[in-house]
């Protein structure tokens, strides 16, 4: 195996022996036939789009197979190789769409891939389309420019399935995915101009899809407003949920509503509890824990069940693999998965377990600042900026990890003047969302956006500032200093760089895939640089 498409991958390079995430040799070697699998849909479907045919099974097909490859997904082999014998008949059905609509040109490369007749046949085959081959024969800027554009689309591809869920979709961004697959096989695909063109198009189309799914989210749930939200244990039965799908904590609200069992958030789902039709459930009673690099210590004393709806799962520890399931595309082997939506077993798990035996001291801390939220005292806001209250924003946020330098994010919004605002999103604010800021005339000092993907509200408030001040984003008092963990942060920092955003500091280490010519032009175009310690980076921001 090879696989550098992680932050925290081995030594900064590349874990080759086991990946640090926990997935196995078989497990990578499997997700890099899935994708190689949808590469060759793609072209079928792509080149039968040109010909005015599409197939929406199609669409969700390669969707949900890029979605399955991110970082903390599947770790499930068994679930992988149906999933590759799947890809087969949906490239046949492709290879029959791009026919009846007229085409009648041989493709080839992976759109000739016919799916093995066992897992060692195709643990065979995937062994000669590693990563690592590529990078023999093509060189680290080329290679790197490759994966950067495959790990932002598997970003873009994980938002639009959320938004999928909640019935909003788009054709243009399924065409994409297919046109964006192609382009990874065919001969542009090694030439540095066409693959940054290709990369700055994928966030390009990732802002498109944020916007759905903060369409599908509020059209659905309203738009999260100013919330109080206990973040200690109350007396009683508890079911924890983590991930990041609101549809699925809505299913399991609506099913435990009566039977005596309170729902906390964890993670990326905390900001679950600003929308309005979500906390309308009295059984939603707050958030437990933090991120998900912490879960195996959170989990374990956690005294009921624990649902997973998207990524970030860990290897659970024997002490609570009994009590955690699965759902969605999420999977880990001897983990019950939840396919139906039925969350009877989670439900029964947690009536079984003992619970939290009395209400623990009450802590809580305010969410909710989406960009609807903001923008409704964007006029307070501009005013204060105007008078000399609000000196600098600062957008500190992004996914956290395990990996040492981490504490870099706290000690830099400590050290943020007090007459500076903080706005945070993603699971990186756990970093410090539960310290005290206070409040510039009435302003919290830390505004929480909410998940990874409501970097768009953070973009809807930058572009509305600047317009209010008549301003490029550029030349607002406003910084980014952001943290990356997986593929969902490789999009939205491409989105910030196809906005020409600038001066963006990224930590706590630089993806181990961008190569160092590509990353001279990423210093030279968009002086992005990576956090350096938060005396020097505030000295430099702020100077």
């Amino acid at each position: 195996m090879f696989c550098y498409q992680c932050e925290q991958t081995a030594a900064g390079k590349g874990c080759e022996k086991m990946g640090v995430c926990g997935k196995t040799p078989e497990t990578a070697e499997l997700q890099d036939l899935l994708v190689y699998a949808a590469e060759g849909i793609s072209q079928y479907a792509y080149a039968a789009g040109q010909l005015g045919a599409t197939d929406r099974t199609i669409d969700h097909f390669v969707t949900e197979a890029l979605f399955t490859t991110v970082t903390n997904v599947n770790f499930d082999p068994v679930r992988l190789e149906a999933l590759v014998a799947k890809a087969g008949e949906v490239l046949a059905q492709a290879k029959e769409l791009y026919a009846k609509a007229g085409g009648s040109d041989s493709l080839a490369g992976a759109a000739q891939w016919e799916v093995p007749a066992t897992r060692d046949e195709m643990l065979t085959q995937a062994a000669t389309l590693s990563i690592a081959k590529r990078l023999e024969s093509l060189g680290p800027d080329v290679a790197g420019l490759q994966e950067l554009i495959l790990y932002g689309l598997k970003g873009t591809a994980a938002y639009a399935d959320h938004a999928k869920v909640l019935g909003v979709e788009s054709d243009d961004v399924y065409a994409f995915f297919h046109e964006c697959l192609n382009f990874l096989t065919g001969e542009l695909a090694t030439d540095v101009d066409a693959l940054v063109a290709m990369a700055m198009k994928v966030g390009e189309v990732n802002l498109t899809v944020m916007g759905l799914l903060d369409e599908a989210n509020t059209t659905a749930y309203g738009h999260p407003e100013p919330t109080v939200v206990r973040v200690t244990p109350v007396k009683g039965k508890a079911i924890l949920v983590s991930g990041h799908d609101l549809k699925d904590l809505e299913e399991l609200l609506k099913q435990t509503e009566g039977k005596g069992v309170n729902v906390y958030t964890h993670g990326e789902m905390l900001p679950c509890c600003a929308y309005p039709g979500l906390k309308k459930y009295k059984h939603l009673v707050g958030n437990y824990g933090g991120a998900w690099q912490d879960q195996k210590t959170e989990f374990d004393a956690f005294p009921g069940s624990i649902l997973m709806t998207t990524n970030c799962i860990q290897k659970p520890k024997e002490t609570y693999q009994g009590r955690i399931f699965t759902t969605g595309l999420v999977a880990w082997p001897g983990v019950t998965h939840v396919a139906d939506k039925d969350f009877t077993p989670v439900i029964e798990a947690a009536l079984a377990a003992d619970g939290f035996a009395e209400d623990a001291e009450e802590q809580t801390i305010t969410i909710g600042f989406g960009h609807n939220a903001v923008m409704g005292v964007a006029g307070t806001v501009i005013d204060a900026v105007k008078a000399g209250q609000i000196r600098h924003f600062f957008l500190i946020g992004g996914c956290d990890g395990a990996k040492p330098g981490r504490n870099y994010y706290t000690d830099l919004a400590q050290q943020v003047p007090d007459d500076c605002v903080i706005l945070t999103l993603a699971c990186g604010k756990y970093r410090f969302n539960k310290l005290p800021f206070g409040d510039i005339g009435g302003i919290p000092r830390l505004l929480d956006v909410g998940q990874c993907n409501d970097a768009y509200s953070a973009i809807q408030i930058a572009v509305a500032l600047a317009g209010a001040f008549e301003c490029g984003v550029n030349d607002l008092p406003l910084s980014m200093v952001l943290s990356w963990y997986e593929q969902k942060a490789v999009c939205i920092l491409l989105t910030l760089l196809h906005l020409g955003i600038q001066n963006i500091k990224v930590g706590p280490s630089l993806p181990a895939f961008i190569g160092p010519n590509v990353l001279n032009v990423l210093v030279d175009k968009f002086n992005i640089a990576p956090v350096t310690t938060p005396e020097q980076d505030l000295a430099e921001i702020l100077g």
